[in-house]
């Protein structure tokens, strides 16, 4: 497919998306939430949202170099951006995103999509796993400054405990999961792949992705500057949020200062558990009420800030990321 039509169909695909968005959350809405800004202040935060969705391509470009040698900078970017326009449109974000985003990798770097899907599927650990640690430290400093509302200290302890136990049963348990993984999938893959295959994928087939996607995870262990890279690309991008965040706040009348930002902007993730595409509602509410307890500004300012960055935020998933869809390949030519 050429560039200028791959080009139309994703501007079409981001035009789209936006119609919808605007149809569920409101044309007068949209505007009021994106004017709450000044223009200057307006443009840094768009300048910052833009940046930290270029930002995660660090992370997609670590992850996906032990595939056949990964993909370029520039190509991590676009798959970043793509990850974003999925990750709007998906009911639970990256936890339904990921395995459609799996298969262009997969088809870019032509490995197989089990191995695609495990690679990424350690980015999003060793990621969230960066961020909690970040913000867990960040906790533990303003203890120390002054009173902090127990509720963040026990999300944060039990989301920090939670990653911990999932990654130490993983690696206890690895192989007697793979067989419980093996047995699960076996059935339906034989049904799904004898709707368009002649010749049906049966249990050994499942076993050898099963395998081939243990084996891209345990890769990593050899791989520590990899890993390093993914955790501090999203470092990067939990910093550059938090900064939107408090560009926002100060724009509004309601300057804060940056570090608890830079802690909370993790929990609401937990948002993404909500069946909802980006989350919207249980997203915004969440953060503006958490920004409001730690804060100084009001539950009003800190609402008014949360839906200004969110407006710009998804605007340009779904923009810039509908755009960088349109050029990936879900096949092989």
């Amino acid at each position: 497919m050429r560039p200028f039509v791959r080009f139309i169909v994703g501007a079409t695909l981001g035009l789209a998306a936006i119609a919808v968005y605007l149809s569920v959350v409101g044309v007068t809405t949209v505007l009021d939430r994106a004017t709450t800004l000044a223009p200057v202040v307006a443009i840094l935060v768009l300048g910052l949202v833009l940046v930290e969705g270029a930002a995660d391509g660090i992370g997609v470009w670590a992850s996906v170099r032990p595939l056949n040698g990964g993909i370029s900078p520039s190509k991590s970017v676009q798959f970043a951006f793509a990850g974003d326009f999925f990750d709007t449109l998906s009911p639970a974000g990256p936890v339904t995103s990921e395995p459609i985003m799996a298969r262009f990798f997969a088809v870019e770097t032509e490995t197989s999509y089990s191995e695609a899907l495990g690679v990424r599927g350690v980015a999003k650990y060793v990621k969230s796993g960066a961020q909690l640690l970040v913000s867990t430290l960040l906790v533990a400093t303003l203890i120390l400054l002054g009173p902090t509302p127990p509720f963040l200290i026990y999300t944060l302890g039990g989301a920090v405990a939670l990653l911990a136990v999932v990654g130490l049963l993983l690696v206890v348990t690895h192989a007697k999961l793979r067989g419980g993984v093996v047995a699960v999938l076996a059935t339906p893959v034989r049904f799904v792949s004898s709707l368009y295959r002649s010749d049906p994928h049966d249990r050994e087939d499942v076993e050898a992705a099963v395998e081939r996607f243990w084996m891209r995870v345990a890769a990593f262990r050899d791989a520590p500057v990899l890993v390093a890279l993914i955790a501090v690309g999203g470092i990067v991008e939990q910093v550059l949020t938090a900064g939107a965040l408090w560009l926002a706040l100060g724009g509004i009348g309601a300057p804060v200062a940056l570090l608890p930002i830079v802690a909370v902007i993790p929990l609401p993730q937990a948002a993404s558990a909500v069946p909802i595409p980006a989350s919207l509602g249980a997203y915004d509410v969440l953060l503006g009420a958490v920004l409001g307890l730690l804060t100084v500004a009001s539950q009003a300012d800190a609402a008014a800030a949360v839906f200004a960055v969110r407006t710009f935020s998804i605007g340009s998933a779904l923009a810039v990321g509908g755009i960088s869809t349109g050029f990936l390949r879900g096949w092989r030519p």
